[in-house]
Order: C-alpha cells, then structure tokens, then sequence
C-alpha cells in the first residue's frame, strides 16, 4: 500500500467553511475570526477563535436528541461530504464505514446552559439530556446521521485527540474491517475549559504568541473538521502517522520532548521518509512557556541542521483543544492540494522576540513560498505526555510507504 488516500473534505472553522476561502485566509495570516468575549470567562474578557453563527447548519428534526452547538459545527462539516458518503454506502455498504472523532469538549456548554435554567427554574430545561455532553456522543451522532453500522468511537486525550484518530483509522483500514473512515474533530466554545484553563494560568492576555520569549499562554478556538479516508491514491495521501505517551506529568510536557521526539520519529518511519523529505511542519505551538520550549527543542533535536520551515496557526485561530489536530491536518492539506498553487505557507504570526532559552526555529514569513512541497507533518502534544505526528503527502509515487 502507497499510503490512505484523502478523498473528501469538510471544513466548518472560525476562519470559514469554504477550502478556497480557508486556504486565501490562513495564508493572509488573516486574525479576524479571534474576537473578545466576556461571557466564558468568570472575572475578564478574553481572546477567542470564533466560528461565525451565520455559517452553522440546524441539527435535523429527527435528530434532536443530539442538539448543542458542538454537533452543529460538526453537522456543518459533515453536510459537505454528505453525498460523498451515501456514495460509498451504496458501494460498500453500511456495515463497511466506520466514524472516529476526536473532541475535549462534546455538549458541555449545553449542559452549562441547562444547569443556568435549572438554577432560576428548578428543573431542567425539556430539550435537555446528559448524553448530549458525553464524548461519544459526538460520534454516534455521525453515524446516526448517515446512517452507518460501522466502528464508531470518539478518542479523548485532550490536545492530541484528533490527530490519533488518523492512526486508528489508518489500523482499520489496513486490517480490513472497514472500507472508508469518516475522521475528524469538533470542539466548541465552552465556560468548564476556558475557565480550566485560566486556573492553570495558561491563558493568554491577548493575542496568543507562539515561541516568543513574551509568550504567556493561549488562545481557545472552536470548529469542526472531517475527512474520508480511503484505499484508494488521491491527490493529498496520509503516509505516516506517529504516537507516543511518555507520561511526565498530567500537565507539564517532558522538558526535552522525549515523546514529541519519539512520535515524530514513528511517523517518518512509517512514511518510509527521512528528515531532508519534510517541506513543512504545522507546530502544535500554543504559545504556553513549557510546550514552546519542549517542542522547539524536540524538533531541533530531531531534524538537527535541516529543519523545514515551521509555523503555529493557532494565533489564526486558537487552540481548538480535541479538534486542533484535525483542523491542523485539514490547513496541511489545503496546502499540499492543487489549490495552493503557489506553494505558499502558513505565516507565522508573532512579535519576533525569540527566546534565547530555547532553539531557534525556522519560522515561517509572511508570504514566504516553499521551494518544494511535497510533504507536510502536523504535530499535536497533549496533556498527560499523549503525543501524536501525521504526514501528508501530495500525489506520492508508487511505494511511498509501507
């Protein structure tokens, strides 16, 4: 096998639910989706990535059930590869696809909702249940949706959570038990993580500041992504894909990255690749003080003197918790596909103050083009030491990868 190939998009973030219009938008380096809000945090206001409420689909009739903003960012992706979907059920069958999603979040801001009525009324409110905020929910809902009898899971390990779900497809797939796998995340505004967050002291003052030795923490986002994948060569293929869990700390990354390191290193083997092959890496870059530092030092450590050029895209759009890898890998493969005809990055947005403490990265300017772009790595660290690295390719040749 030559890899899985990327056969469908769907696409519902904070800067757009159109690839054209996303892709024109990330690489302006385009910050207007991040707006202040004072309703999530408890005591100030605070810069967070916005997906616009014009642009979200209504949750079914039928479907009810699922109702909370969550699943609507998620219905919104999911209408974009609706037919692509009922296609191969005709093919493959029902049985045949599978759906894995990551999210941190699922309904909570509907149950911070409920719980608000219920304070003033008594009761909660009729439209209201606890399993509209359970994790799996997220999932089932996909699969009630198109109607699909297939694996169907939500993985939750916090930042990480969907970047692995390209793994756990890629296992499916190759083990045959499924034809296609609907993959993806969705996160959604919420006050339980801005407010955890905040606690941590991990939450920025204003505008997020990746590797800046100014940078004081992040900025939260919300979105959905999905993607199908496929047997089959497309034009944009998952070749490799890494893990790791080096369990330092519940929160804390490992100091040098041995697990970044470790996960990074999976993912080119499994690719069959090198370093020198590497075009561009999407930086999990959150702009917190520890995980710039681990990350910067990781990837130093690992590609030495041929670093490609690097860029966080969170100042564009906030850290999207459980979705930040899928909407990384979907920015990845906007970049690779023929629409980015230019070969033009991802900018990195900061204020140039490089911390001396940490290794220097070759971070991306604006409107700065790659001489080559053939191959992309998204890298999404999590707390807990959950670590997880995807490479992209656009159009492979023949044995790529194992």
């Amino acid at each position: 096998m030559t890899g899985i190939g990327i056969t469908h998009i769907g696409l519902c973030t904070p800067l757009g639910n159109c690839a054209e219009s996303v892709l024109t938008r990330l690489l302006q380096g385009d910050t207007s989706a991040m707006q202040w809000r004072d309703d999530l945090l408890f005591d100030k206001s605070t810069l967070v990535g916005v997906v616009n409420n014009n642009d979200l689909l209504s949750i079914p009739e039928h479907l009810q059930e699922f109702a909370c903003r969550n699943n609507r960012l998620l219905h919104t992706a999911a209408m974009q590869i609706y037919a692509e979907v009922q296609s191969a059920k005709q093919r493959f069958g029902a049985k045949r696809i599978g759906v894995i999603l990551g999210s941190s979040t699922s309904g909570i801001s509907k149950g911070e909702i409920a719980l608000r009525y219920r304070a003033e009324q008594g009761c909660f409110p009729p439209d209201y249940h606890y399993s509209q905020q359970e994790l799996g929910s997220t999932s089932f809902y996909l699969q009630k949706l198109f109607e699909l009898q297939g694996p169907c899971y939500t993985i939750s390990t916090a930042c990480s959570s969907s970047a692995k779900v390209f793994a756990a497809a890629k296992r499916l797939l190759q083990a045959d038990l499924c034809d296609m796998v609907i993959v993806g995340g969705a996160d959604s505004l919420c006050q339980l993580t801005l407010n955890g967050f905040s606690a941590l002291e991990s939450v920025s003052a204003g505008q997020c500041n990746p590797f800046s030795a100014n940078r004081d923490g992040i900025n939260i986002g919300e979105g959905a992504a999905l993607f199908t994948l496929e047997k089959t060569p497309t034009q944009v293929m998952l070749v490799g894909v890494g893990e790791s869990a080096d369990a330092h700390h519940i929160s804390a990354p490992h100091p040098q990255g041995s697990g970044a390191i470790a996960a990074m290193k999976q993912a080119l083997e499994d690719a069959n690749l090198s370093i020198h092959d590497i075009d561009y890496i999407n930086l999990h870059g959150t702009a917190t003080p520890k995980n710039d530092a681990m990350e910067s030092r990781a990837v130093a450590a690992l590609f030495k003197d041929n670093i490609p050029p690097c860029s966080s895209t969170k100042p564009l759009v906030g850290h999207l918790l459980g979705a930040a890898g899928a909407i990384e890998a979907a920015f990845c493969y906007l970049i690779l596909s023929d629409l980015n005809i230019h070969h033009a990055l991802p900018p990195q947005l900061w204020d140039g103050q490089v911390d001396t403490n940490d290794p220097s990265l070759p971070l991306v300017t604006q409107g700065q083009k790659a001489t080559s772009l053939h191959y992309a790595m998204s890298n999404s660290f999590a707390f807990g030491g959950s670590n997880a690295s995807i490479i992209f390719a656009k159009k492979p040749q023949q044995g790529l990868n194992k």
